[in-house]
Order: C-alpha cells, then structure tokens, then sequence
C-alpha cells in the first residue's frame, strides 16, 4: 500500500469518526450515560432532580431540566467522561457546559 493510500484510508477513517460522533443515538448514548453516573453520585434528595428528554423532532436537540443543586455533579460527570468520548461528541457536550454555565451564572444576577 502506497503511503498516499494509507494517508487517504486514515482521512477516511478520521472522517468516518468524526460524522459517527454526532449521530442522535450517540448522543443519546451519552446523555443516558451522564445521568445515570450522574444519579449514582447525587444526594438522594437530588436523584429526582436531574431530567433530559430528546427532542422527538429535531433529534439532536435535547432538553437539560437539572436542578441548580445537581448541576455540579452533572459537569464532574461531563469532565469525567469526555477523554472517553469522539472528538465531536466531546465539543458537543464542551457546549452543553458552557450552555449550562451560562444558565447559571444568569441565574444567579
């Protein structure tokens, strides 16, 4: 295999991986994987406080209803698991922290 092959097959797979970490289901793996660490780490007052439902219409959307007390322990659980995560999916779920840290801090003016 010529070098320029094995340098077109590695930006195949590269992009492969790129498109594959931005599909709903793999979202949605790990939504559900960050809410249920999430949940193990809570406070059991808090276990009910934390809710993230897809969007049916637009799948990529999804919708974060945490209560402020909880919100620490989902961002740990983001930090957590982001080396484990694609590339894309990691800038996406990067986004849903700083969304979320945003959310906050206006909460708190």
């Amino acid at each position: 295999m010529s070098i320029t092959n094995k340098m077109l097959n590695k930006i195949d797979v590269d992009i492969q991986n790129l498109q594959g970490g931005l599909q709903p289901e793999n979202l949605e793996y790990w939504y559900k994987k960050i809410t249920d660490e999430t949940i193990e780490i809570l406070p059991p007052w808090l276990t009910d406080k934390i809710n993230i439902k897809q969007d049916p219409i637009l799948p990529l959307k999804f919708n974060v209803d945490i209560s402020k007390r909880a919100v620490r322990y989902f961002m740990q659980v983001i930090d957590y698991n982001l080396p484990n995560m694609p590339y894309t999916t990691q800038l996406y779920f990067m986004k849903v922290q700083e969304i979320v840290s945003t959310s906050m801090d206006k909460s708190l003016v």
